[in-house]
């Protein structure tokens, strides 16, 4: 792909949607792909870019519904999101990729290497679990965004997302990312608030065959170290690591993210 066409804002049919892409860092790297949290946009990574860029070709997206990308009718499943990624995979031609997805995406990914391994190096699983939540929250979450709008969830995922320490010492940043929260339709967010209903790999761990790393954030409230062990030790062939933050630990942590994330994917 051109530096003309890297440099633009790019758009590309996958799986029967528009999503938002966007390709930084070495194209005579290794692919590596990162897919984002609930509620937020592919600038989440921002601070992975200029370190891992200088070793891997980045791509990053936004999800349906989030961001840039097209909001279809909701619901949405794991599995949708996930042929979503094969669908952007296969439009740009990138036959293998490294995966790194948080939260939601690291659903997204167990979902990618338990029915298409052959896609995938290596995969970075983090602030995850196999099951995120229960059914009866993500209902309620649900019913909340839509008779009261993506602002009334903002102050309570302040403190879900990031230390009060963090929060303190970067408001801007805290902000910015609040304000792509609030500014994420209601249709897209439930949609996918409906796929964690269903999104359960407890059962399956053990069928995860592509080399995992399982990443905590060490004060995370919303997926704990804990889940991020069972991960590790659930599948076939896993390993864990632990750096300081909350839920987005990449943005929080982002040289402590760096540094496990590099060293995991040198391990190729």
């Amino acid at each position: 792909m051109s530096a003309a066409m890297e440099n633009q804002a790019n758009f590309v049919d996958a799986n029967g949607v528009r999503l938002h892409y966007r390709i930084d860092g070495r194209d005579d790297a290794p692919w590596l792909l990162f897919c984002n949290s609930l509620g937020t946009d592919l600038t989440m990574w921002d601070r992975q870019i200029a370190v891992l860029g200088e070793r891997f070709h980045i791509l990053r997206y936004d999800r349906r519904g989030h961001g840039r990308s097209a909001i279809p009718a909701g619901p949405y499943s794991i599995e949708m999101l996930g042929r979503d990624v094969l669908g952007l995979l296969d439009a740009l031609g990138i036959e293998r990729t490294h995966f790194c997805g948080l939260s939601i995406g690291g659903l997204v990914g167990q979902w990618l290497a338990l029915h298409v391994p052959q896609r995938l190096d290596r995969l970075a699983l983090c602030s995850t679990a196999a099951k995120i939540g229960s059914a009866e929250g993500w209902r309620a979450r649900i019913a909340q965004v839509r008779e009261h709008g993506m602002a009334s969830i903002a102050e309570g995922t302040v403190s879900r997302w990031f230390t009060p320490a963090f929060a303190a010492a970067e408001p801007t940043v805290v902000t910015d990312i609040l304000g792509r929260l609030q500014r994420t339709s209601v249709e897209g967010y439930a949609g996918c608030c409906a796929a964690l209903i269903d999104a359960d790999f407890r059962g399956e761990l053990d069928r995860i065959g592509v080399p995992t790393m399982a990443l905590a954030g060490h004060d995370d409230p919303v997926t704990t170290p804990a889940d991020l062990r069972w991960i590790a030790a659930g599948v076939a062939d896993g390993c864990y690591a632990e750096i300081g933050g909350r839920h987005i630990c990449n943005m929080e942590s982002a040289a402590a993210f760096n540094s496990s994330l590099g060293r995991f994917l040198a391990l190729v």
